[in-house]
């Protein structure tokens, strides 16, 4: 890894596709964004990216770029095993290659989670600790587990799913993998939304329920306390399970539920592991493509 060589790291998103342009030392020095036309398949979201990558690249060829996407990925080949319906068409697609064969340029890819822990790992809120566990909560739930500054991928390339633990509270609530009772039926945008809805028959998203919360609304309260609890308890026994040096919660949901999580953490954290802070994220909507770009450089 050259000092004077820049990076090209890629968020691919459902909704936006990020482009950075960032260094060895993680200083962002450029940027480009564009919606990420998902209704027109994989081949449009790729030329997307594609062509957000090439706003940025230069002529330097040891410039690689890595990619964050949405979905689960095998990070051998860069491609997506299994996607949600946000990215219609997205399972099998072979980002690593198409990419590659669009840029000619060495090009590493990795879920989304896991790009987010390797930017927060690096230059965010988990930065100079090597052992980390990141989860996102947004309308979904998802973790990235960062091991002596890398991504652990596990035995099938999907560590981390945190969304799946059986968690007090969901057992009315419906998991996006189809069951009942799993920690992302209570503690994500759209666990808020259902539980809420159960309790009221209304209709709502996560985020009203956060900002009828913020208003003093009983019910919303209610409804943020217990999904916050269950996320603090759950992380609290993640850190006997993977002992990481800190535990950062990211995503859109994060800012509603980290007090309640907070409150959660603190009491069913074991003595032995009481120098393991839980932390919010630093770097926001930066932080697939930063660490998308990391990956490219660990990749080299």
């Amino acid at each position: 890894m050259r000092e004077d060589t820049a990076y090209v790291g890629i968020d691919i998103g459902g909704t936006k596709t990020i482009a950075m342009l960032v260094t060895p030392a993680g200083n962002v020095v450029g940027r480009a964004q564009a919606p990420t036309p998902a209704r027109q398949g994989p081949r449009a979201v790729l030329d997307t990216a594609a062509g957000l990558a090439g706003q940025l690249l230069s002529g330097d060829r040891r410039t690689s770029v890595g990619i964050g996407a949405a979905g689960t990925l095998d990070p051998a080949t860069g491609t997506v095993r299994y996607a949600t319906d946000s990215l219609p068409g997205w399972a099998g697609t072979r980002i690593a290659a198409e990419l590659a064969a669009r840029l000619d340029r060495r090009v590493s890819v990795d879920n989304d989670v896991n790009a987010a822990a390797l930017g927060e790992a690096w230059t965010g809120a988990g930065r100079e600790r090597e052992h980390l566990l990141l989860v996102a909560v947004g309308t979904g739930l998802g973790a990235g587990l960062i091991r002596y500054g890398r991504v652990e991928h596990g035995a099938h390339g999907a560590a981390g799913e945190v969304a799946h633990l059986p968690a007090p509270g969901a057992e009315r609530l419906r998991c996006g993998c189809g069951r009942h009772g799993h920690l992302e039926a209570l503690a994500s945008g759209t666990g808020l939304g259902a539980a809420y809805a159960l309790a009221t028959g209304e209709q709502v998203t996560g985020r009203d329920v956060a900002a009828r919360a913020a208003a003093g609304e009983t019910t919303a309260r209610r409804v943020l306390t217990l999904a916050g609890e269950a996320l603090g308890g759950a992380l609290a026994g993640l850190v006997a399970l993977l002992d990481p040096q800190a535990v950062i919660v990211a995503g859109g949901a994060a800012p509603a539920l980290f007090p309640a999580a907070t409150r959660a953490y603190a009491a069913e954290l074991l003595p032995a592991w009481a120098d393991v802070p839980l932390l919010p994220a630093a770097l926001g909507d930066d932080a697939v493509a930063i660490g998308a770009a990391r990956l490219a450089m660990e990749d080299k």
